[in-house]
């Protein structure tokens, strides 16, 4: 293998992990409301307000001839949410989909942001290093050396992104490598099968809690996953390494000063409620594992434009899932009713942290989030309220008589 098919090579191995390994994640809401119980019903802060989430849900406009919605989460009544789907075009550096979502209170003091994922690349062949450090970066596509979660906090993440904030906190996540486990193995067995003579993987995760200069402090979520691949150099008759390293997952809390247990108790209701519309899912994966296969430079011009045989599948797909929805009505969605792989990563990453409880209405099983003591549905799959005071009720603070309280069940 000569350095230039070495070029080409690296280069689909970054553009590789970018399309298989990064994990795809809106709506009106209604107006966040707090309840204050009295202090003779409220024996600590936290049982003296109610909070309602709303689920919104984020559309892909580009990828299809009209918009399809992706993925869907809970976010508290009265945000303001916006997110899209990213997508890089076949032939581009690091070509695939990304996604980016940001949602705040009115007053900005509380604000929750999925940054999109990001891929970074190196070699230990110098040609072929300065060959890569002359070709374009993007803000989620660029070169340099593997870095594990708690160095691209410190190093990239705090500094370039976030503002420089100080890091008070890091807890590492010892279990990562499970979160990744099962796209990892797929990795390893496709880059195998394209001549790869070994693939080792090093994820790594933290969960980090920050302080600003301006008095606010953050949550900081992050899953670093590193790929080296050891290629055969038939040029000089040994062997190259290739390092692609992805942050899959970058998340972050802003809460005012003094709040931080409020604030994870509504991290982990918004991670744990993450869905993937699969009507959405599974054409977008076959197209990239289309370019994949093909090994070649697929033109899709205009980014809406996909491949004719790809958008008749997606298409028909969600067809059928509009109909279904209509049929359904007012009752769970039947893809925001169960996890896809990637949705489990965010649930398993939140258990890391804080457990997860699954509580029961007539539309099924939902986990919201452990941490408050009485869970209220509107039985449409889409509003709860969470509240650690026994006195709550909705039908006569809110005079609402749909809300029903939720019981707890067993996973």
């Amino acid at each position: 293998m000569g350095i230039s098919q070495l070029k080409v090579y690296s280069l689909f191995i970054a553009c590789w992990i970018m399309t298989v390994l990064t994990s795809c994640q809106s709506g009106d809401a209604k107006q966040n409301r707090t309840y204050d119980a009295g202090k003779a019903k409220s024996p600590s802060e936290d049982t003296a307000e109610f909070l309602q989430f709303d689920r919104v849900r984020i559309q892909d406009k580009k990828g299809f001839a009209q918009p399809v919605e992706a993925f869907s989460l809970l976010v508290p009544s009265g945000w303001q949410t916006t997110g899209e789907v990213i997508w890089v075009a076949p032939g581009q550096t690091c070509a695939g989909n990304n996604i980016h979502v940001r949602a705040a209170d009115a007053g900005n003091q509380y604000v929750f942001e999925l940054y999109p994922s990001v891929t970074w690349s190196h070699t230990s062949n110098a040609q072929l290093q300065q060959f890569q450090e002359m070709q374009p970066v993007s803000a989620h596509c660029y070169y340099g050396q593997p870095l594990n979660a708690e160095e691209y906090l410190r190093q990239v993440f705090a500094p370039n992104e976030l503002g420089n904030p100080k890091v008070l906190s890091v807890q590492s996540i010892n279990e990562a490598g499970n979160l990744v486990q099962e796209s990892n193995q797929k990795a390893r067995a496709e880059l195998m099968s394209y001549g790869a003579s070994d693939v080792q993987f090093q994820p790594s995760g933290v969960y980090a809690r920050v302080l600003w200069s301006n008095g606010k402090e953050g949550l900081v979520m992050l899953l670093v996953n590193v790929a080296q691949t050891t290629l055969p150099n038939m040029y000089t008759g040994g062997y190259d390494v290739s390092y692609t390293s992805q942050a899959l997952q970058r998340v972050v809390l802003t809460f005012p000063a003094g709040e931080e247990k409020r604030a994870e108790k509504m991290l982990t209701v918004m991670m744990s409620s993450y869905r993937t519309n699969p009507a959405w899912k599974e054409p977008v994966d076959q197209f990239w594992r289309g370019v994949r296969q093909n090994n070649q430079q697929i033109h899709i011009g205009k980014l809406r434009a996909m491949d004719e045989q790809t958008r008749d599948i997606g298409n028909r797909a969600i067809a059928q899932g509009n109909q279904r929805l209509q049929e359904m009505d007012n009752q769970m969605r039947n893809w925001e009713a169960r996890q896809q792989q990637n949705d489990r990563m965010h649930t398993q990453f939140v258990k890391t942290i804080r457990e997860v409880e699954h509580y029961r209405d007539e539309t099924g099983k939902i986990e919201l989030g452990a941490g408050f003591q009485h869970a209220w549905s509107c039985n449409n799959g889409s509003s709860y309220i969470l509240t650690d005071d026994p006195n709550f009720n909705p039908a006569s603070v809110l005079q609402d008589q749909q809300w029903k309280e939720m019981k707890k069940v067993q996973d």
